[in-house]
């Protein structure tokens, strides 16, 4: 190997342990790894600024901007009380409800935008039920990401996926991909409920007290809120529009950012110390460890690593559907599971292609096992997609601090688990 292949490699795989033993703050060690792949000569300084993905940074700040501002309403507040209401403060039937809506918004929107919106609801209703935030927010990511791996616009690998093959359209990825991930879904809470099912036989019976919060009196500003929810509405409609314009060549970081800046145009024209306020509480060592790691996979693809893991496993299949099928599916979940899944479907999508002009028969499953493999890869661990580490950054602002093991030892297995149902999947409908 080359200086700067091996260099790249050690670089990357000791900050990686840094993060996951967490001795050092792991925005931290992102941004001196980055730093030192530059200072190493491993990616050029021009290289590793364009390996920031801006977009992903904007999409991340618009909505963190959008939802502060939302916060002070009080509609999460509203929204808590009455969803324990609905549910008549049952911890099992609100974790299954508030996941079920994280799933379909998910299919929708961007996964991001999905946790922005429910994290802060779900930390409110937890402490007014008094029972532990945890397996709601484990639920809600993993739920995000199944979601998201629906339909054609729900993730960026399938984005990326529609985008290069143009005969796959919209309802092909809903026909070919929900069907399993429903399947997926249901296992994951399942087994979701069981693990934590003392946690909810602990819950403290907080039903009387809940009953009897009257929700009118919950709204602290009418007027703020009806500016509020123009701008989100409005925001959401182009996010699920702006894939349907092609002439716009919009991304989801533009439209959020307009959201962002329309509402804070609306809300705090004159008044600086509530502008403060409100980019002081964005979560900026969540913005900073992207720009980390944005540069880290960067130095690992600049260097040909990704590609060379790629060919070598296409390579070792010989061509042939069954294990060619498989070696995308589970090297996709792997991969994506600890490093960002779009370099990676970048790399794979014209890899697939080639296959095809050498005279590979049927692509079709190949591209469903790059799609399931990328997308439900990002369960794995804290850092596989960018609605866990949002998410659990939110947790910590509420106190609960979930450590890279501690997810790691629930998320991984589910992980596997959901990449061997969609291997069973495809073998029985495809190969």
């Amino acid at each position: 190997m080359s200086y700067y292949v091996t260099t790249a490699l050690v670089i990357f795989l000791v900050t990686y342990a840094l993060i996951i033993s967490e001795k050092v703050q792991r925005t931290v060690i992102a941004l001196f790894g980055a730093m030192l792949m530059v200072l190493a000569g491993v990616i050029s300084q021009e290289q590793a600024i364009s390996h920031i993905d801006f977009n992903t940074l904007a999409l991340l700040i618009g909505m963190m901007i959008q939802v502060l501002v939302l916060s002070k309403t009080g509609l999460f507040r509203f929204l808590s009380v009455w969803a324990a209401q609905k549910t008549n403060g049952n911890p099992v039937a609100l974790l299954i409800a508030l996941s079920v809506m994280v799933a379909c918004c998910s299919a929708f929107l961007d996964n991001v935008t999905t946790v922005l919106l429910t994290v802060p609801i779900t930390f409110t209703l937890t402490r007014d039920l008094k029972i532990s935030p945890l397996p709601f927010v484990l639920a809600q990511i993993l739920a995000s990401n199944i979601g998201g791996t629906c339909t054609m616009i729900g993730d960026p690998p399938n984005i990326m996926i529609a985008s290069k093959v143009k005969e796959l359209s919209f309802n092909d990825f809903i026909i070919n991909l929900a069907p399993v991930c429903i399947v997926v879904f249901i296992v994951t809470l399942l087994i979701l409920l069981f693990l934590f099912r003392k946690e909810f036989a602990r819950a403290s019976k907080e039903h009387n007290r809940i009953m009897n919060i009257k929700l009118g009196g919950l709204i602290r500003s009418k007027g703020l809120l009806v500016r509020c929810l123009f701008t989100l509405v409005f925001t959401i409609a182009l996010f699920c529009c702006h894939g349907f314009i092609p002439h716009w060549g919009l991304e989801s970081g533009t439209i959020a950012v307009t959201g962002a800046s329309l509402l804070l145009l609306l809300t705090m024209p004159d008044r600086d110390k509530a502008l403060e306020y409100i980019f002081s509480k964005v979560e900026w060592t969540t913005i900073f460890f992207f720009v980390g790691l944005f540069v880290l996979v960067g130095g690992l693809e600049v260097n040909g690593i990704i590609n060379c893991l790629a060919e070598q496993t296409m390579r070792l299949t010989g061509g042939e559907p069954v294990a060619t099928t498989m070696s995308v599916l589970w090297l996709s979940a792997i991969m994506s599971a600890f490093v960002d899944n779009i370099p990676f479907v970048a790399t794979m999508i014209p890899l697939v292609q080639d296959m095809g002009a050498m005279g590979y028969q049927n692509l079709e499953p190949l591209w469903w096992a790059l799609s399931l493999g990328a997308c439900l890869g990002g369960n794995g661990t804290v850092i596989g997609a960018s609605a866990n580490v949002v998410a659990l950054g939110l947790a910590r602002q509420h106190k609960l601090r979930v450590s890279f093991m501690q997810y790691f030892a629930i998320g991984f297995p589910l992980m596997l688990l959901s990449i061997g149902i969609s291997s069973v999947y495809l073998c029985c409908f495809y190969l």
